[in-house]
């Protein structure tokens, strides 16, 4: 009898520390993963430089017409006056970074590109994320024939060069507009999204807590909207980040090949990189040095915000 009462005494004793324990978490509050995640963000110097590039660029391309000292698309006869085939203005009087090949002010055109720049980047990062999730959602959850269908179409879109899919993209098209490259480039970047999340929700299937949750008899879609994809995301978020500046390079690619926005007076960071950098790189390399800077330094924002969200929203960092 003095054994049982022993395990009585100790059960007891463990049900109160339980108890204890869960009144302790209760007046303290619960921590969901997104709250704890955005914590430890809060507390990542590489996350906060990240994000404060990302503000500044944000910054600027809002409030483009008030910081901006000219029109990107007036030519100034004291520029223009100057110009000549291997000669370009360089800083003078009221324009600090000098002219362009067209005798406009360069900093203005810097200033108002941050604006084009984010249009043309985020939202053919944006269009082809969502398509990508939705197709990689599909086959990595329903598989079978629909599996094998969206992974053979996705095959023959990364078997062929991302910039020849989108030149074809953009010629099929009546005319070649800014939507028709962000268009052009957010379809070529599906395939990568739709590979990299099917491949994360085939591993997440045979998880343990998948498995759990199929033997509770919880429904597929709740298991698959609540458990498999949240947990597939992370990579994804990160290959956003780096699909960010290849989205500007490319749409840059399609502007020098004479396939992108013809308009010469949008002022777009990629565009001034792709068309008057490379053509007058031996006469002013200025030209091409200040986009490429500014291309590269909002990648690198993007680039570090994602990989610290990545290791922030791993539930295996978790403390």
């Amino acid at each position: 009898m003095s054994g049982t009462g022993e395990i009585t005494a100790l059960a007891d004793h463990k049900r109160r520390r339980i108890d204890e324990l869960t009144a302790r978490t209760a007046a303290a509050g619960g921590s969901s993963l997104l709250r704890d995640a955005f914590r430890r963000l809060s507390r990542n110097p590489t996350a906060i430089v990240g994000a404060v590039v990302i503000l500044l660029f944000l910054a600027v391309a809002i409030l483009a017409p008030l910081v901006a000292p000219h029109d990107p698309a007036q030519r100034f006869p004291e520029l223009t006056r100057e110009l000549t085939v291997d000669s370009i203005p360089g800083a003078s009087a009221g324009h600090p970074l000098g002219s362009d090949p067209l005798g406009r002010d360069f900093a203005s055109r810097m200033i108002y590109g941050a604006r084009q720049t984010l249009l043309v980047g985020v939202l053919a990062t944006l269009i082809g994320l969502l398509c990508g999730v939705l197709l990689g959602a599909i086959a990595g959850a329903i598989g079978g024939w629909v599996d094998v269908i969206v992974m053979r179409i996705t095959d023959v879109m990364l078997a062929l060069p991302s910039l020849l899919l989108a030149i074809t993209l953009v010629a099929l098209a009546r005319e070649s507009t800014q939507w028709t490259v962000i268009v052009a480039v957010a379809v070529v970047n599906v395939p990568i999204f739709a590979r990299l999340l099917r491949g994360a929700m085939l591993a997440q299937r045979e998880s343990d807590h998948v498995l759990a949750a199929r033997a509770l008899g919880v429904r597929r879609r709740t298991i698959v909207l609540g458990h498999m994809l949240p947990n597939s995301l992370t990579a994804v978020i990160v290959q956003a980040t780096l699909t960010f500046a290849v989205a500007i390079l490319d749409a840059a690619a399609l502007s020098f090949l004479g396939l992108g926005d013809p308009d010469i007076n949008r002022a777009e960071w990629g565009l001034m990189l792709g068309v008057d950098g490379v053509r007058y790189f031996e006469v002013r390399p200025e030209l091409a040095y200040f986009p490429a800077c500014a291309i590269i330094l909002v990648a690198l924002g993007f680039t570090l915000v994602g990989e610290s969200m990545r290791e922030a929203l791993d539930p295996k960092n978790r403390r």
